[in-house]
């Protein structure tokens, strides 16, 4: 019986059927295509981006932008202060180590490949400037800059903040599809919600191969230079096996504290790799760069935001900008969720801040410190040697940059095992967030789950390297990342939507009726007649527009009059019945001196209260707007829902 219950305990599941089969088949069958077909669905994955580029990517560039431009509103105005979380929520880490942990999020794979390949890249071939110049090294750190600065970090933070408002202060489940409820209501517990998730679980985990692609080949270039192992697609395949081994044991084993320290310090060997090299390298340069760098780049800001070439088209666009639009939107839901679960309690604004400064600062001094040096090397003593090299393969710059300097070999070796541990936690952590996704926000599911998950981000980082190597995995990963923008676009009006009927419920709270109204009811306070007119013309209206509202997410509502008022009356499929009620309630006005009548042959004065099921006392609403009526039936059933 103890080995039934054990292998039973194996075998249990927590999942959402539809999303996570149904992402499991779409994955599957693009992976069956590369197997049975790897040169055709090579053709096939550059076929259809280009499709893409062509037809759409003038929707990436306009996409990326719109969000940058919507989160800095957001942080801005006045729904800045909203908390992630309650209003009375304090955040759940301090702010030093909330912003260490975004530091860490802004590490991995992409800086370890990219710090040294892309200006150097751009040195040696320019989209304008001529080849290997001081203009074209110019050019080369404002593009670099461009592609890891506030964009990127600007996609992270609206899926974040997304998932963060509607699981930390509505909530809701942490999945993608929470966000689409101001939108769809119940709706999305439905297809479209189920939709939603597929799609990001397919964005996600063909961004996660596209990641452990750059570094799988990176680590072989590595060994390849260290010790002279062969660099083949073959190579790199059993490379992928033993990195996704270490991984699986980690979810296997639970070995998450002993992860979590190994990338704390893996974080730490990053930073001094960095500092080596700031160090032996051209120091009084690299600091008058970084300064000049940061300059370029809010000059150029708003030319390379909305740039797409369309007088000149040049196929440049598509490997580099277009691309880079393509993976941020495709790494969303893995960033996102990491940032959405530690930023609890933090408001909007801390959010947006941190978000988008602290990793794009480390970033770029960074990509300074690395980038800038290559440069610097291979227009002196390097002689060209560096830029050869990445024009040969981009996978070996970093090794080739290192034998500029002293201590090749350690230095190397560094690098091999940095991109290593990335490799692992990367894995990891993705296969967690793609399992939350697919069991409707559960953070407590089988451990079979979670390695089914991290089994299939590298056979498909495998799989597409042999159909076509890191061409068929760029291409897989823009054409991925289409739909998941179109997700980003809802989210965002959802998240926008949502933010501002809080912000109305907060002002019913805080503010009530306008000053005049508040002196008019204290000098001269309402008669019945003056009730009934607000029922007329506020009262009525504002529950008609509630009722119209919940009937169109599938619930049966009706608003009835009743001898002192309005009553709205929802009904779910399977749930209680809420009722909110507005009525008159009249009372004697209060006796100002001894002299004064009895009660009972006193004035009345009158008030409009408002009470529901939800509520434990009633509200005067006297004087209220239609907007705040409704802003206040929009509170009553979110405390229903919740109770």
């Amino acid at each position: 019986m103890a080995e039934l219950s054990r292998y039973r305990s194996m075998l249990k599941t927590k999942m959402n059927p539809r999303v996570f089969w149904g992402a499991s088949l779409i994955v599957g069958l693009l992976l069956a295509l590369a197997v049975a077909a790897p040169g055709e669905s090579d053709r096939l994955f550059q076929a259809a981006q280009g499709w893409v580029i062509d037809t759409f990517g003038w929707f990436y560039i306009a996409a990326v932008a719109g969000f940058l431009l919507l989160i800095l509103f957001l942080a801005l105005g006045p729904t800045g202060a909203l908390k992630l979380g309650p209003d009375d929520s304090e955040p759940d880490f301090p702010y030093v180590s909330w912003l260490a942990m975004l530091f860490a999020a802004g590490m991995g794979i992409g800086l370890m490949y990219f710090a040294v390949a892309e200006p150097i890249q751009h040195y040696a071939s320019p989209p304008e400037a001529q080849p290997r110049t001081f203009d074209a090294a110019r050019e080369a750190m404002v593009i670099t800059f461009t592609h890891w600065g506030v964009h990127a970090w600007a996609v992270y933070a609206l899926v974040g903040l997304s998932l963060a408002y509607f699981a930390h202060r509505k909530g809701l489940p942490l999945t993608l599809r929470s966000g689409l409820s101001p939108l769809l209501g119940r709706r999305i517990n439905g297809p479209i919600g189920d939709a939603v998730d597929v799609f990001a679980i397919c964005g996600t985990l063909f961004g996660i191969a596209t990641s452990l692609g750059l570094g799988v080949s990176q680590i072989n270039s590595g060994l390849n230079d260290l010790t002279g192992l062969p660099n083949t697609p073959w190579v790199q395949v059993g490379l992928i096996a033993l990195v996704m081994a270490c991984a699986t044991a980690s979810v296997l084993t639970g070995l998450d504290k002993g992860v979590r320290r190994l990338s704390e310090l893996n974080l730490v060997l990053a930073v001094l790799l960095m500092l080596f090299v700031l160090v032996v390298g051209p120091t009084g340069f690299l600091l008058k760069a970084l300064v000049q760098n940061f300059g370029l780049y809010l000059d150029h800001f708003f030319i390379r935001t909305f740039n797409l070439y369309a007088y000149e088209p040049r196929g440049w666009m598509a490997n580099w900008t277009l691309f880079y639009w393509a993976w941020w939107i495709a790494w969303s839901p893995f960033v996102g969720m990491f940032i959405a679960r530690i930023s609890r309690g933090r408001t909007v604004r801390e959010f947006v801040i941190g978000v988008l400064l602290v990793p794009t600062g480390f970033t770029f001094l960074w990509m300074t410190i690395f980038g800038n040096t290559a440069v610097n090397l291979d227009m002196g003593v390097a002689a060209g040697a560096i830029a050869d090299a990445v024009t040969a393969d981009l996978s070996t710059a970093i090794f080739r940059f290192f034998e500029e300097l002293p201590g090749a070999a350690v230095t190397s070796t560094l690098a091999v095992l940095l991109v290593a541990v990335f490799f692992v936690t990367s894995a990891d952590s993705g296969s967690l967030v793609i399992d939350t996704i697919a069991s409707g926000g559960a953070d407590d599911t089988p451990r079979w789950q979670r390695v089914y998950w991290c089994s299939l981000e590298g056979l498909a980082a495998a799989l597409l390297l042999l159909a076509g190597g890191l061409g068929a995995l760029q291409a897989a990963t823009l054409v991925a990342a289409l739909p998941f923008a179109v997700i980003m676009i809802l989210l965002a009006a959802g998240l926008v939507r949502q933010m501002n009927a809080d912000l109305a419920g907060r002002a019913v709270e805080t503010e009530g009726p306008p000053l005049s109204e508040q002196l008019k009811r204290i000098l001269s306070p309402a008669n019945r007649r003056d009730i009934d007119r607000q029922l007329d013309q506020a009262g009525a209206p504002a529950l008609e527009t509630v009722r119209a509202a919940l009937s169109a997410e599938g619930l049966e509502a009706e608003v009835a009059r009743e001898a002192t008022g309005l009553v709205l009356t929802a009904t779910g499929q399977n749930g209680p019945t809420f009722h909110y009620r507005l009525a008159a309630r009249g009372r004697p006005r209060p006796a100002m001196t001894a002299l004064d009548a009895p009660e009972k042959r006193r004035a009345m004065e009158w008030r409009l209260s408002a009470y529901s099921d939800a509520a434990g006392r009633a509200r005067d609403l006297t004087g209220f707007t239609r907007e705040q009526i409704v802003a206040d039936v929009l509170e009553h059933l979110r405390l229903w829902r919740m109770g």
